[in-house]
């Protein structure tokens, strides 16, 4: 699927020989959001979970005259209270020069055409609360704020003490990795 976005921006599925740049732009996105910290992907870590045997999300690219300008990635989540599939948009991002363009618009519209596709009952994502520009953008699509919700997360130690808390008995083909 070849997108055509104003102004000669091309949007494209990622390919696992994409992966370096897709790690690249990760790093452009943590470097704007202050969180150069926490952005530990190298482009080895994203072919494997993005290209590998149970490939955990989906990238979208956006290329001008064939450099990468921008990305989209998400994947599919399920809403309980409406019994359907989602989907949830990790990150969007477009290089601060190819901004105000349509390119950021195209991408999120392309990820919405494969909510739209697949069922989904939703597309959610979070938006840092200072990104003002970003939650503008958002509004203008039509997008509420969940202000009644708050994130949660639990990772490295934490995640690995907790799950080792309290030993579940079960079958292994039901807690074994995909």
């Amino acid at each position: 699927m070849m997108l055509e976005t104003p102004p000669a921006a091309t949007l494209r599925p990622a390919r696992p020989d994409d992966s370096e740049t897709i790690a690249t732009l990760i790093r452009e996105l943590a470097a704007y959001e202050k969180l150069e910290h926490e952005a530990l992907g190298t482009a080895d870590d994203f072919r494997r979970h993005l290209f590998g045997s149970h490939p955990a999300a989906e990238v979208i690219l956006a290329e001008v005259a064939g450099l990468p300008v921008g990305f989209a990635l998400f994947f599919a989540n399920f809403s309980t209270f409406r019994a359907r599939p989602g989907i949830y948009l990790e990150d969007l991002f477009v290089r601060p020069e190819h901004r105000g363009q349509g390119i950021g618009k195209a991408l999120i519209a392309s990820v919405a055409q494969a909510a739209v596709a697949r069922g989904a009952g939703r597309l959610e994502w979070a938006v840092l609360d200072w990104n003002e520009p970003s939650l503008a953008f958002y509004r203008s699509l039509g997008a509420e704020s969940m202000t009644e919700w708050t994130v949660h997360r639990i990772t490295d130690d934490a995640l690995t003490r907790l799950a080792g808390t309290f030993p579940i008995p079960s079958t292994p083909e039901k807690v074994a990795p995909r």
